[in-house]
């Protein structure tokens, strides 16, 4: 089976290079087909001249079609330098490093192992992505340092960067250069520095090597005798030995995602658990050298506080894995550091969930259900806290920088998260099953109308009709049940209107986003610990008439606002738009009623239906299909209130649903009722041109 060796070191002039080629040199002889990497992506070339030879081909000259060459051909890129071995400089000039991607580098590792017995890799000096895919390729990696104090201090670091990768200890091997030279750190005392195997000792050559290179004839070669000759040929037979470094599966990724769905969850769980609580010990050990110290010198936003904190806690949870001796796969300690790292510094197993842009919504019932919303659909996530703890822990992180808190004596909160998520929270002794979470996630992208009609929410004629509804300052409430889509078309309403009109939005958690230059945003202030400061949505309304709007907008309308809000309407600010919870549009007119009674103004019904009548020009409700699609599914004109006292709706549009098609589709049209708004003719008298056409019936 072929094998990598790779050779490195972050630190210059320690002889990689020289090492490199000699090994090389010295497995060709003993009859191994060899393959001898020069992968410098800065300078390039080294090896080559090392060895005397003119390369015809480097892999930046062959990377735009390597994927189209199989070993066979590979060889005929590859520069021979002798029977048994054969030479491939990663570049020629540096510019040209940037077009080898790591799916370069695999490609041609996987064509190497088909015809070379030993691959032997150069490596270059920077920790980089590169680096990275070089490293999983190999079976051996043989740090190289000198016996000084500054390459030795250096090792040390190259080797705690590649502990963190989680790679196998026994495939990382220490050779010392230039051993017992004078004044160096002794053998035994770099043995005691440096926690790998020292597999060989290189002595210092005096002019012996220097001389090699400028011949470019190898050591191993022209000095067969020479000490350093003879140890890098015992370290060629070390090489040889059976079983050092590890075997590396090269068939497929399938073998890797079986080895890690063999892995226990409980396991896994037991293991995050007890890493989490030696961790939150060592912080309270370590609390001054992990937070206090680390804001570097030059550092001045918490966002840069923020990443070297992270970098802290990964570098520690990872030294904690690591003495766990798990032995698991690399890409499994991987998600168990971001794990628990999730877990110490931000919202945990959410973390993911909340940077995923297609789930709208998150939902918590405990700790080993996770709920999410995408397209529509719920669906049960395989994600978990560790305990009931950690959920009311991260609780508390939300609400905490808020002024808020929550426990048995305020056991529900509502708080929104630094980007603009609405967040709701309950614990025992109302939840009985646990705490639960609920985020509704802040959209960044903001639909457009085009977006909508794209997506089938609404016709383009309809959109048509709703502009003008908004530019000729109709009052219009949009209905729907939650999550039905109400705010994100007020969102597409509000960019309806024109440039140079005043608009004060409000509500109780910011969501609206206008692009209109002349916008205020009032949000609504929950009372705090003591349970004083409140600003409700009427106090908010009440100021927002003192300020000269247009138009007001209210996010939701919910309580004794309502009356307040049908009063704007009825008193110049026509325009208005607002949202309300309610099944039909027939269902608004009873839900507006009931919230103008909760404004504790004594009005009897007939009083609040003409009030209603008189402010309300626009119903629309949308509605959330069993597919997950959101539409609107009716459009009313409350047309006039008859002598009984009750309101006349009349509708405008339709969703007709006739069906579910093989996929689970909603199958379904929007219909023209027929009916033309009573309003057309002030609309066109404004100048507004509406096509009648859109209002024939269309069954």
């Amino acid at each position: 089976m072929s094998k990598v060796i790779v050779i490195f070191s972050s630190k210059g002039g320690v002889g990689n290079t020289v090492i490199a080629s000699n090994i090389a040199v010295e497995l060709a002889r003993q009859q191994f087909k060899v393959a001898l990497l020069d992968f410098d992506f800065r300078f390039g070339l080294d090896i080559a001249k090392v060895l005397n030879l003119s390369l015809s081909h480097t892999l930046a000259d062959i990377s735009p079609f390597i994927h189209r060459l199989d070993a066979s051909t590979l060889e005929n890129y590859l520069t021979s330098y002798s029977l048994h071995l054969s030479l491939l400089s990663a570049v020629s000039h540096p510019k040209q490093s940037d077009s080898i991607k790591p799916k370069v580098l695999k490609r041609l590792f996987s064509l190497l192992t088909e015809r070379y017995a030993y691959i032997i890799v150069d490596a270059e000096k920077g920790f980089n992505e590169r680096l990275m895919t070089i490293f999983e390729q190999a079976n051996l990696i043989l740090l190289i340092t000198t016996p000084d104090v500054l390459s030795i201090e250096q090792i040390n670091k190259d080797i705690q960067i590649i502990e963190s990768l989680y790679l196998p200890s026994e495939m990382i091997k220490i050779v010392v250069n230039r051993a017992e030279s004078a004044g160096g750190v002794r053998s035994a005392e770099i043995k005691s520095a440096l926690s790998p195997e020292i597999i060989a000792t290189i002595p210092s050559s005096g002019r012996s090597v220097g001389l090699s290179v400028n011949r470019g004839l190898p050591i191993v070669v022209e000095e067969e005798e020479n000490p350093v000759s003879r140890a890098i040929k015992d370290l060629a037979e070390v090489i040889l030995q059976e079983g050092i470094g590890r075997e590396v599966e090269r068939s497929s990724v399938s073998a890797k995602e079986k080895e890690i769905a063999f892995i226990d969850a409980e396991e896994i769980r037991r293991i995050k658990e007890k890493i989490h609580n030696r961790l939150i010990e060592r912080l309270d050990m370590e609390k001054l050298d992990l937070f206090s110290k680390s804001t570097l010198v030059g550092e001045k936003t918490d966002e840069l506080k923020a990443k070297r904190l992270r970098e802290k806690t990964e570098r520690l949870i990872t030294h904690l894995l690591a003495e766990e001796k798990t032995g698991y796969p690399r890409e499994v300690c991987q998600r168990i550091v971001k794990e628990i790292a999730d877990e110490s510094l931000g919202l945990g197993p959410l973390e993911d969930l909340l940077k995923d842009p297609e789930i709208t919504e998150i939902m918590v019932n405990n700790k080993d259900q996770i709920y999410i919303e995408r397209n529509g659909k719920l669906e049960l996530t395989d994600k978990k806290f560790i305990s009931n703890e950690q959920v009311l822990h991260i609780i508390e992180r939300i609400v905490a920088p808020l002024g808020r808190r929550i426990d048995e004596s305020t056991p529900m909160v509502d708080a929104r998260l630094a980007d603009g998520s609405r967040v709701n929270a309950i614990i025992a002794p109302l939840s009985l099953k646990g705490p639960m979470l609920t985020i509704r996630k802040f959209s960044y992208k903001r639909l457009t109308v085009e977006d909508m009609i794209a997506l089938g929410s609404f016709t383009k004629e309809m959109a048509d009709f709703f502009r003008a509804c908004v530019v000729g300052r109709k009052n219009i409430i949009i209905s729907g049940g939650t999550g039905s889509g109400k705010t994100t078309l007020l969102n597409v309403f509000s960019s309806f209107i024109p440039e140079g009109e005043r608009i004060i939005t409000i509500e109780d958690s910011a969501e609206l986003r206008l692009n209109q230059e002349h916008w205020g945003a009032l949000e609504a202030r929950m009372p705090n610990i003591e349970g004083k400061g409140a600003i409700t949505l009427r106090d908010l309304l009440r100021n927002s008439l003192r300020m000269r709007p247009d138009r007001i907008i209210i996010g939701e309308c919910r309580g004794g606002e309502s009356l307040d809000m049908l009063q704007a309407m009825n008193t110049g600010h026509d325009g208005s738009l607002t949202t309300v919870h309610a099944n039909s549009t027939r269902d608004v007119l009873s839900r507006l009623e009931t919230l103008v009674l909760m404004s504790g103004m004594d009005l009897p019904v007939r009083a609040i239906r003409q009030q209603i009548a008189a402010a309300v020009d626009l119903i629309i409700q949308t509605a959330r299909l069993s597919d997950g699609s959101r539409k609107v599914v009716c459009v009313s004109e409350l047309t006039k209130i008859e002598e009984n006292g009750n309101i006349l709706l009349e509708d405008i549009f339709i969703f007709e649903q006739r069906g579910i098609d093989k996929r689970r589709k909603v199958i379904g049209s929007f219909k023209a009722t027929g009916f033309v708004p009573t309003f057309i003719e002030e609309l066109e008298a404004k100048g507004i041109k509406i096509d009648r056409k859109i209002f024939e019936r269309n069954d």
